[in-house]
């Protein structure tokens, strides 16, 4: 099964090799048929500490690496990369 790949904002890079990035999406709300947007945080193991906030990354899905990371930085995307 292949592993999945989301877009998100670095919103916080305080912590030693990790990152929390928020990954937003939209939807059509089903009854009242208006764009929805929400958001979630995932803890990502960032390796070299390299990610900034507001820097935009790929995170990917990993065997779990502490009691909240599951995902991983793969690459670094935007003009301020």
């Amino acid at each position: 099964m292949p592993k999945r790949i989301m877009e998100g904002v670095v919103v916080s890079n305080k912590m030693d090799k990790t990152a929390v990035v928020k990954v937003e999406r939209t939807f059509i709300h089903p009854l009242f048929k208006k764009t929805v947007r929400k958001s979630k945080r995932y803890h990502a193991h960032d390796q070299n500490n390299a990610a900034q906030i507001g820097q935009h990354v790929e995170i990917q899905e990993c065997p779990p690496r502490s009691k909240l990371k599951r995902w991983e930085i793969v690459s670094f995307k935007g003009a301020n990369a």
